[in-house]
């Protein structure tokens, strides 16, 4: 009897035993199988101004050679014609309305404030993206990986919330200020930087070019664990800097192609006289032909180019996933005009479409083929779907994203759902505050300022050149109350009529 008990135990140890260290294998199989994440995003880049998007004046061999091995939606869309609500968004996979942060920061109420244009005094908006939010990084640090933040922060006036407060492990260039410096002896985009999270280098170092050193760098040395970095580029923020070499060629580009100012512009549309807002004169561009600003897009591709090489010469392009983004729609309507979007109908700081739909980007691990998804998607989408890469399946109630993967890697056809957007402030554009859902191939749109509808089918008419409102009174009905609800169900906030209004009816 006592030998049975002894066999019968030494069985059920040796089983223990096996059970656990099968465990082990498959958790340690799980780690193995992590992919890096390098999360990549430009800052104003127009839809139209990639190649594989559509432009015939910018070059990008690279980003569009990383799109011929990856994802690239057509339907894809910022949560805010302006960059730090979409940021928050980015980060936390929350719609702008729910991480508080709706505007740039601080946004044009402060600088220059309310004027006598303005029919609405706007809510305000967060000046940080809190700290109480769940990052991108700091659900990922909890599935094992190191962290990085190279390039454009913009989320926080003071240090408190910058990236490394964050679950950033490493925080290289990320600050409270939108763009590249032009004060105090600091040089742009070209060093000496005055960014109290970039040391300068040798003068003329081009901030593009010195933001992938440190992120090569940063690769180089993660040996032990995944790695999720986010890299965002400074890159084509106005003032438009880029090296002279490159300037030069788009130059010539232009010339050959025999392009001139009276092309490229239009000075004469409706709303620019009586745009409300600042005094600015505004200018739409209508054609994409501005040199620097080729060449900046050039600088990126250079530089986004130089990173997939690391990546291929190391043998970890595979087991990577990268995301390629734009923060916004290009620049279109004032402050420069840096580029045309059109087909698509203005740029930043319009909820148009040329200040949402952007490039965007996503090859998963191990992808070897192109594909092309129209399905409608968002930057909160990004939090959930490198989650699920990242073999956490955990449900994030807060969030308002949806996961990817399953159409990215499985071909599955998403069911419908609605999109929104809120932005109920002024921008340095031109536009009015505004809010706009998405659902299926309708857009509709909420003028704040008039408190007027436009209704547009987007697979007829992309430009959003038709108003369908009147023709459609009950598709109109229908997509106001579900934007109406969800505006009231997340946003309490309410513009305030300004009793200084000069009363001109600006539209």
């Amino acid at each position: 009897m006592k030998n049975k008990y002894q066999i019968f135990f030494g069985i059920l140890i040796l089983t223990s035993f096996n059970s656990c260290s099968q465990k082990k294998v498959v958790a340690l199989e799980n780690k193995k199988a992590q992919p890096n994440v390098i999360f990549i995003i430009a800052d104003d880049l127009g839809y139209e101004d990639i190649a594989a998007y559509g432009s015939s004046f910018y070059e990008t061999p690279n980003i569009d050679k990383l799109a011929s091995n990856a994802t690239r939606f057509t339907n894809g869309y910022a949560n805010c014609p302006v960059c730090s609500p979409s940021r928050a968004s980015f980060q936390t996979g929350k719609y702008p309305v729910n991480t508080g942060v709706t505007d740039w920061i601080k946004g044009r109420k402060v600088d220059p404030g309310t004027t006598p244009n303005d029919r609405w005094i706007v809510p305000d908006t967060e000046y940080d993206m809190k700290l109480s939010e769940t990052t991108i990084a700091e659900a990922l640090k909890q599935q094992g990986y190191n962290t990085g933040f190279i390039g454009k922060w913009h989320l926080g006036e003071t240090e408190a919330f910058w990236p490394e407060n964050q679950g950033y492990d490493v925080n290289i260039g990320g600050w409270s200020a939108g763009g590249p410096q032009h004060s105090k002896g600091s040089n742009g985009y070209f060093s000496p930087y005055g960014n109290p999270r970039l040391k300068d280098g040798p003068v003329g170092e081009y901030l593009p070019e010195r933001l992938t050193n440190e992120a090569i760098t940063l690769l180089k040395s993660n040996t032990d664990k995944p790695f999720f970095m986010c890299l965002s580029y400074y890159l084509v923020h106005a003032k438009l800097q880029a090296k002279e070499e490159d300037i030069a060629i788009f130059k010539e580009k232009r010339a050959k192609l025999g392009i001139t100012e009276v092309q490229e512009f239009s000075a004469s549309q409706p709303w620019m006289e009586t745009a409300s807002g600042t005094s600015k004169q505004y200018k739409e561009r209508i054609k994409q032909g501005n040199p620097t600003y080729a060449a900046m897009i050039k600088a990126l591709d250079d530089n986004v180019g130089r990173i997939i090489s690391y990546l291929k010469q190391t043998g970890t392009y595979d087991n990577t996933l990268i995301i390629f983004v734009s923060d916004n729609g290009g620049l279109s309507t004032a402050e420069g005009s840096s580029t045309s979007n059109l087909p698509l109908a203005k740029g930043k700081g319009w909820i148009y479409e040329g200040g949402i739909r952007v490039p965007f980007i996503i090859k998963s691990p191990n992808s070897k083929k192109a594909s092309v998804a129209d399905m409608p998607v968002t930057g909160v989408d990004f939090f959930p779907t490198i989650m699920a890469y990242a073999n956490n399946l955990t449900k994030f109630p807060s969030i308002d994203g949806m996961n990817l993967k399953p159409f990215i890697d499985e071909g599955k056809v998403a069911k419908e759902r609605p999109l929104f957007w809120h932005y109920p402030h002024y921008p340095n554009q031109g536009a009015n505050p505004a809010s706009a859902i998405r659902l299926g191939d309708f857009k509709l749109i909420h003028d704040l300022e008039l408190d007027s509808y436009e209704l547009y089918n987007l697979k007829s008419d992309i430009g959003e050149t038709k108003n369908l409102a009147s023709s459609l009174p009950e598709k109109t009905a229908a997509l106001k109350a579900m934007l109406n609800n969800w505006v009231t169900k997340n946003y309490n906030k309410k513009l305030e009529p300004n009793p200084n209004w000069n009363g001109i009816d600006l539209k």
